[in-house]
């Protein structure tokens, strides 16, 4: 008797698989932001999930491979933000809606301080471990092609004239990246300082 034909392969992962992962991402999520990057085991995470070390390797490589995945996450749903602040500010004059939106590339929010450090944290660990700085390499060209996109679709005054849309991206990212590390502590200061860089780069932008 011949054996029934093989079904093709699903592209998409299986519903169990993908809330495996979802799981595991949220309690990364909660330990990385409660004690930090280098003070979370593999086995915290999975027993924060209720899972164990055979499903966590069946979806993430590594401790890193998980970290830059929530990374991914934050920064889609920054690209998110910054088009639909991009539509509401439509009808602004053009060096004013480049302000609002170099600001709001720019700042973060109360909720994001722990996002801050562990960014930090993970940045600074890089920097020391070989082989990892080439992958957070790669994610900031990622991050940073995206937002060269956002740029090009629905914000090309933030494109200066002789300049290219992932230059201008590479700039306001860099820019940002400063600012986390010296607004961190929030305050007055953080935020005059955020004032001055949003007038600054939005003046040679906008």
């Amino acid at each position: 008797m011949n054996p029934p034909p093989a079904r093709p392969a699903d592209p998409r992962p299986p519903r169990r698989r993908t809330h495996t992962r979802a799981r595991l991402l949220a309690a990364a999520s909660e330990l990385f932001l409660t004690v930090g990057f280098a003070r979370t085991s593999i086995e915290d995470v999975c027993a924060a999930a209720g899972y164990t070390r055979g499903a966590f390797y069946s979806n993430f490589g590594s401790k890193e491979d998980l970290l830059l995945a929530l990374f991914d996450e934050q920064a889609a749903g920054r690209m998110a933000e910054l088009e639909r602040l991009a539509t509401a500010c439509e009808a602004l004059a053009p060096q004013e809606r480049a302000r609002r939106l170099v600001e709001a590339l720019l700042r973060v929010d109360p909720d994001e301080a722990g996002w801050i450090l562990l960014f930090l944290e993970f940045r600074l660990l890089a920097a020391r471990t070989a082989g990892l700085a080439d992958r957070v390499a790669a994610h900031d060209r990622t991050v940073s092609g995206a937002l060269a996109a956002v740029l090009e679709r629905a914000l090309p005054e933030l494109v200066p004239p002789g300049a290219s849309a992932a230059q201008a991206a590479g700039v306001i990212l860099a820019a940002r990246e400063g600012l986390l590390a010296r607004t961190a502590a929030g305050g007055e200061a953080a935020e005059e300082l955020l004032a001055a860089t949003a007038a600054v780069l939005g003046g040679m932008l906008g």
